[in-house]
Protein backbone atom coordinates (compact mmCIF):
# COMPACT_ATOMS: atom_id res chain seq x y z
CA UNK A 1 0.00 0.00 0.00
CA UNK A 2 2.88 2.40 -0.63
CA UNK A 3 1.56 5.64 -2.14
CA UNK A 4 2.84 6.42 -5.61
CA UNK A 5 5.98 8.49 -5.81
CA UNK A 6 7.15 7.56 -2.31
CA UNK A 7 10.79 7.57 -1.38
CA UNK A 8 12.21 4.56 0.47
CA UNK A 9 14.04 6.92 2.83
CA UNK A 10 10.95 8.75 4.02
CA UNK A 11 8.87 7.83 7.07
CA UNK A 12 6.77 4.70 6.81
CA UNK A 13 3.14 5.82 7.11
CA UNK A 14 1.15 3.49 9.37
CA UNK A 15 -2.51 3.45 10.35
CA UNK A 16 -3.88 1.91 13.54
CA UNK A 17 -7.49 0.83 13.42
CA UNK A 18 -9.82 -1.56 15.20
CA UNK A 19 -13.08 -1.84 17.06
CA UNK A 20 -14.40 0.14 20.00
CA UNK A 21 -12.63 -0.76 23.24
CA UNK A 22 -9.90 -2.77 21.50
CA UNK A 23 -7.11 -0.50 22.75
CA UNK A 24 -6.15 1.55 19.71
CA UNK A 25 -5.13 4.58 21.76
CA UNK A 26 -2.98 2.50 24.08
CA UNK A 27 -1.28 1.00 21.03
CA UNK A 28 -0.73 4.49 19.60
CA UNK A 29 0.89 5.55 22.87
CA UNK A 30 3.14 2.50 22.73
CA UNK A 31 4.29 3.42 19.22
CA UNK A 32 5.17 6.89 20.53
CA UNK A 33 7.21 5.36 23.33
CA UNK A 34 9.16 3.37 20.72
CA UNK A 35 10.05 6.44 18.67
CA UNK A 36 7.24 6.79 16.13
CA UNK A 37 5.65 10.14 15.41
CA UNK A 38 1.95 9.78 16.26
CA UNK A 39 -1.35 11.54 15.71
CA UNK A 40 -4.94 10.63 16.59
CA UNK A 41 -7.98 11.30 14.42
CA UNK A 42 -10.01 11.58 17.59
CA UNK A 43 -7.74 14.35 18.88
CA UNK A 44 -8.09 16.14 15.54
CA UNK A 45 -11.89 16.00 15.86
CA UNK A 46 -11.68 17.47 19.35
CA UNK A 47 -9.57 20.33 18.05
CA UNK A 48 -11.88 20.97 15.10
CA UNK A 49 -14.87 21.21 17.43
CA UNK A 50 -13.04 23.65 19.71
CA UNK A 51 -11.12 25.79 17.23
CA UNK A 52 -12.42 25.60 13.65
CA UNK A 53 -14.81 28.50 12.99
CA UNK A 54 -16.26 26.90 9.84
CA UNK A 55 -17.01 23.67 11.68
CA UNK A 56 -18.61 25.57 14.56
CA UNK A 57 -20.79 27.62 12.20
CA UNK A 58 -21.92 24.54 10.29
CA UNK A 59 -22.76 22.68 13.50
CA UNK A 60 -24.80 25.55 14.90
CA UNK A 61 -26.66 26.05 11.63
CA UNK A 62 -27.49 22.35 11.39
CA UNK A 63 -28.08 21.34 15.02
CA UNK A 64 -28.85 24.64 16.77
CA UNK A 65 -27.45 26.15 19.96
CA UNK A 66 -28.54 23.18 22.06
CA UNK A 67 -25.21 21.49 21.26
CA UNK A 68 -23.20 24.17 23.11
CA UNK A 69 -21.75 23.57 26.56
CA UNK A 70 -21.72 26.08 29.41
CA UNK A 71 -18.62 27.74 27.95
CA UNK A 72 -20.27 28.19 24.56
CA UNK A 73 -18.27 25.48 22.81
CA UNK A 74 -19.70 22.58 20.79
CA UNK A 75 -20.29 19.71 23.22
CA UNK A 76 -19.23 16.42 21.69
CA UNK A 77 -21.45 14.44 24.05
CA UNK A 78 -24.50 16.47 23.02
CA UNK A 79 -23.70 15.98 19.34
CA UNK A 80 -23.18 12.25 19.89
CA UNK A 81 -26.62 11.92 21.47
CA UNK A 82 -28.18 13.45 18.35
CA UNK A 83 -26.37 11.25 15.83
CA UNK A 84 -26.22 8.02 17.87
CA UNK A 85 -29.39 6.45 16.44
CA UNK A 86 -29.77 8.69 13.40
CA UNK A 87 -27.83 7.47 10.36
CA UNK A 88 -28.69 10.56 8.32
CA UNK A 89 -27.40 12.95 10.96
CA UNK A 90 -24.31 10.81 11.48
CA UNK A 91 -23.61 10.82 7.74
CA UNK A 92 -23.96 14.62 7.71
CA UNK A 93 -21.53 14.99 10.61
CA UNK A 94 -18.99 12.64 9.06
CA UNK A 95 -19.21 14.50 5.74
CA UNK A 96 -18.40 17.70 7.63
CA UNK A 97 -15.53 16.36 9.71
CA UNK A 98 -13.93 13.51 7.76
CA UNK A 99 -12.35 15.53 4.91
CA UNK A 100 -10.91 17.97 7.44
CA UNK A 101 -9.49 15.18 9.58
CA UNK A 102 -7.83 13.56 6.56
CA UNK A 103 -6.41 16.88 5.35
CA UNK A 104 -4.97 17.55 8.79
CA UNK A 105 -3.19 14.25 9.28
CA UNK A 106 -1.88 14.30 5.70
CA UNK A 107 -0.52 17.82 6.25
CA UNK A 108 1.06 16.65 9.52
CA UNK A 109 2.67 13.76 7.66
CA UNK A 110 3.92 16.07 4.91
CA UNK A 111 5.48 18.27 7.58
CA UNK A 112 7.37 15.29 8.96
CA UNK A 113 8.77 14.50 5.52
CA UNK A 114 10.25 17.99 5.37
CA UNK A 115 12.31 17.52 8.50
CA UNK A 116 16.08 17.16 8.19
CA UNK A 117 15.84 13.86 10.08
CA UNK A 118 12.27 12.56 9.72
CA UNK A 119 11.12 9.76 12.04
CA UNK A 120 11.43 6.29 10.61
CA UNK A 121 7.75 5.61 11.29
CA UNK A 122 4.68 7.81 11.63
CA UNK A 123 1.45 6.39 12.99
CA UNK A 124 -2.11 7.71 12.69
CA UNK A 125 -5.03 6.32 14.66
CA UNK A 126 -7.98 6.04 12.24
CA UNK A 127 -10.99 4.23 13.75
CA UNK A 128 -12.99 4.04 10.48
CA UNK A 129 -10.04 3.37 8.20
CA UNK A 130 -11.51 0.57 6.10
CA UNK A 131 -15.07 1.84 6.28
CA UNK A 132 -14.11 5.10 4.55
CA UNK A 133 -11.62 3.57 2.12
CA UNK A 134 -8.64 5.19 3.79
CA UNK A 135 -6.17 2.30 3.79
CA UNK A 136 -4.59 3.36 0.51
CA UNK A 137 -3.26 6.50 2.19
CA UNK A 138 -0.89 4.36 4.26
CA UNK A 139 2.03 2.04 3.70
CA UNK A 140 0.99 -0.40 6.44
CA UNK A 141 -2.04 -1.04 8.62
CA UNK A 142 -2.08 -2.33 12.19
CA UNK A 143 -5.38 -3.76 13.43
CA UNK A 144 -5.96 -4.01 17.17
CA UNK A 145 -8.71 -6.41 18.26
CA UNK A 146 -9.94 -7.85 21.54
CA UNK A 147 -12.58 -10.37 22.63
CA UNK A 148 -16.10 -8.98 23.00
CA UNK A 149 -16.15 -9.25 26.79
CA UNK A 150 -12.87 -7.34 27.08
CA UNK A 151 -14.07 -4.62 24.76
CA UNK A 152 -17.40 -4.27 26.57
CA UNK A 153 -15.53 -3.79 29.85
CA UNK A 154 -13.43 -1.02 28.30
CA UNK A 155 -16.10 0.80 26.29
CA UNK A 156 -18.39 3.32 27.96
CA UNK A 157 -21.24 2.31 25.65
CA UNK A 158 -21.86 -1.26 24.57
CA UNK A 159 -19.74 -1.76 21.48
CA UNK A 160 -22.35 -3.81 19.67
CA UNK A 161 -24.74 -0.85 19.86
CA UNK A 162 -22.32 1.33 17.92
CA UNK A 163 -20.73 -1.06 15.46
CA UNK A 164 -23.56 -2.35 13.32
CA UNK A 165 -22.26 -0.44 10.30
CA UNK A 166 -18.58 -1.32 10.84
CA UNK A 167 -16.60 -4.10 9.22
CA UNK A 168 -16.12 -7.18 11.42
CA UNK A 169 -12.75 -7.49 13.13
CA UNK A 170 -12.06 -10.66 11.17
CA UNK A 171 -12.29 -8.80 7.87
CA UNK A 172 -10.13 -5.94 9.13
CA UNK A 173 -7.52 -8.40 10.36
CA UNK A 174 -7.49 -10.22 7.01
CA UNK A 175 -6.69 -6.93 5.24
CA UNK A 176 -4.07 -5.70 7.72
CA UNK A 177 -0.30 -6.02 7.63
CA UNK A 178 -0.09 -6.53 11.40
CA UNK A 179 -2.76 -7.72 13.83
CA UNK A 180 -2.74 -7.92 17.61
CA UNK A 181 -5.36 -9.44 19.93
CA UNK A 182 -5.20 -7.07 22.87
CA UNK A 183 -6.43 -9.26 25.72
CA UNK A 184 -3.26 -9.38 27.78
CA UNK A 185 -1.08 -6.96 29.70
CA UNK A 186 0.18 -3.56 28.61
CA UNK A 187 3.65 -5.03 28.54
CA UNK A 188 2.55 -7.66 26.03
CA UNK A 189 1.04 -4.92 23.86
CA UNK A 190 4.26 -2.96 24.20
CA UNK A 191 6.27 -6.01 23.14
CA UNK A 192 4.09 -6.40 20.04
CA UNK A 193 4.60 -2.74 19.16
CA UNK A 194 8.36 -3.03 19.65
CA UNK A 195 8.49 -5.99 17.26
CA UNK A 196 6.27 -4.20 14.76
CA UNK A 197 8.50 -1.13 14.85
CA UNK A 198 11.51 -3.28 14.01
CA UNK A 199 9.65 -4.78 11.04
CA UNK A 200 8.52 -1.35 9.82
CA UNK A 201 12.00 0.12 10.13
CA UNK A 202 13.37 -2.84 8.15
CA UNK A 203 10.85 -2.15 5.39
CA UNK A 204 11.97 1.47 5.27
CA UNK A 205 15.57 0.41 4.68
CA UNK A 206 14.68 -1.79 1.71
Amino acid sequence: MRPEGGSPSRSVAVAITGGIGAGKTEALNAFARHGAATISSDDIVHRLLREDDEVRAALLKHFGTGILDDAGNPDRAAISRIVFDNPQELAWLEALLHPRVVAEYLAWREGLSGLADPPAVNVTEVPLLYEVGGAERFDSVVVITAPDDVRRARARVAAEEREGRLLPDEEKAARADFTYVNDGTRQQLDDFVAETMLALEARRRK
